[in-house]
Parts: structure tokens; sequence; C-alpha cells
């Protein structure tokens, strides 16, 4: 696995952490929601831009990414 691979799943793996905490969630609750709404491509894709971002900016654009995509599934 190269180095930039592995700090992509440090980094999604840190998300979801995060995430499941703020939201009160088990892992795998938090992962099922990712999946759903597409936001481990979203982080995957825009690692560059994203990865040195706060913990709470992050929370914040992961929020405004998921309520996004449930807007445009209703």
């Amino acid at each position: 696995m190269s180095k930039r691979s592995l700090d992509i799943a440090y980094f999604l793996s840190f998300c979801i952490e995060q995430y499941k905490e703020m939201k009160h969630l088990s892992g795998a609750e938090a992962a099922k929601l990712f999946g759903q709404y597409g936001v481990l491509e979203y982080l995957e894709e825009h690692f560059e831009a994203l990865h040195s971002q706060s913990r709470q900016w992050l929370m914040e654009d992961i929020e405004e990414f998921i309520n996004i995509r449930k807007g445009e599934a209703a």
C-alpha cells in the first residue's frame, strides 16, 4: 500500500470515528451512513483539500454534505 493510500485510509477512519462520537453512533452506524450518502468517496476525492482542516470544520462539512444528499433523495 502506498503512503498516500495509507494516509487516505487513516483520514477516512479518523472522520468516521469523529463523526460517530459527535452523533453518538456506533462505528457500524456511522460507516453505513457514510456509505449511504457517498461520504467516503467525497472525502477520498477531496483528500488533499480536506485533510488539513480542523476536526470541527470537517464535522460541519460532513454534516452539510449528508444533509444536502438527504435533500436530493427526497
